[in-house]
């Protein structure tokens, strides 16, 4: 790798300050980085790309907007052979991609085709999916549209939460990029075109989606739960005049008869225990009531000794 080879990066989160490392360590000519400033209103639970950016004597700004005109001239002062992309929160514009003399690249959190769009690892969690991974292609203006050259899958166990899913995709992203790296800058690499009609879109997530129904059979309130776990806005459910925080689920075995009360939450055995709509019950685990941690006796003191029915959501997930 030489720094013969200018390349300016966009990228924030973890995917992004791993990728960016793995650019430095192999001696790409990385000119610029463009990372976004941190929301005080989100869980930063991720390590800075500005702060891999200047640690590496290299500079980072953080314009509001990737089409801001003073920072098109200062890419294009730059000339870069590439540019790249890594969790960067804005599609790039044409103006920006059309910089790039040997191409302008993106790293995207799924097995493309499938979960192209915004928060992937997310959504393949909710879906139940048993697998999802990192995956490395040409930017074009249509989101996450561009020829593959590489992708890397990883495991989805059924009780993972989504952060812990994240991690392993971060780790694969770094694979997939020190993998294409050498083709890319020799200019030996290949790319296959996407097939979109074997793949999936899908939108962004809000803290709202995270309302749940306990007429949902278990495994899909299991599901939600754990695809926005913290450090994601979490699960919560309505429970007479309360709120309930949900982090954590576990799944009962057995499947018995749905409860006269239809859906509901009470107490067996001292742990706090949901029916569902089918039938099937789920501990919770982690359960929050107006920022504390809630227990059985908890419960009892708040609820009573009877199953509380569960209020329908105002709306659920998208």
């Amino acid at each position: 790798m030489t720094d013969a080879c200018p390349t300016v990066v966009f990228a924030y989160s973890e995917v992004g300050a791993r990728c960016l490392g793995a650019l430095f360590e192999a001696g790409v000519g990385v000119r610029l980085v463009v990372t976004h400033e941190d929301d005080p209103n989100e869980t930063r639970w991720f390590a800075s790309v500005a702060e891999v950016a200047r640690g590496a004597g290299c500079r980072a700004v953080t314009p509001a907007d990737p089409a801001d005109p003073a920072l098109l001239a200062e890419i294009a002062a730059i000339r870069p052979d590439f540019i790249f992309s890594f969790y960067y929160r804005r599609m790039l514009p044409a103006s920006v991609l059309g910089l790039a003399r040997r191409g302008a690249l993106n790293m995207h959190g799924s097995l493309l085709p499938k979960y192209r769009g915004r928060a992937p690892i997310n959504w393949a969690v909710l879906h139940g999916e048993r697998e999802t991974g990192a995956s490395l292609h040409y930017m074009v203006e249509r989101p996450d549209a561009g020829a593959l050259v590489d992708q890397q899958a990883v495991p989805i166990g059924p009780d993972d939460t989504a952060i812990e899913v994240a991690d392993r995709v971060a780790d694969a992203a770094v694979t997939v990029l020190r993998r294409s790296l050498p083709g890319l800058l020799a200019g030996t690499a290949t790319a296959t075109p996407l097939d979109l009609a074997h793949g999936s879109y899908f939108s962004g997530r809000k803290p709202a989606d995270g309302e749940l129904s306990l007429g949902w059979p278990a495994v899909r309130v299991h599901d939600l739960v754990r695809a926005v776990a913290p450090p994601f806005p979490g699960a919560f459910l309505r429970l007479g005049n309360a709120i309930l925080r949900i982090h954590r689920t576990r799944r009962l075995d057995g499947a018995g008869a749905p409860a006269a009360e239809g859906p509901s939450v009470g107490i067996e055995d001292g742990a706090i225990v949901a029916v569902c709509g089918d039938g099937r019950r789920l501990e919770l685990v982690e359960v929050y009531l107006e920022d504390g941690r809630l227990d059985a006796g908890r419960f009892i003191e708040t609820f009573g000794h009877a199953c509380v029915p569960a209020r329908p959501p105002v709306a659920g997930p998208t």
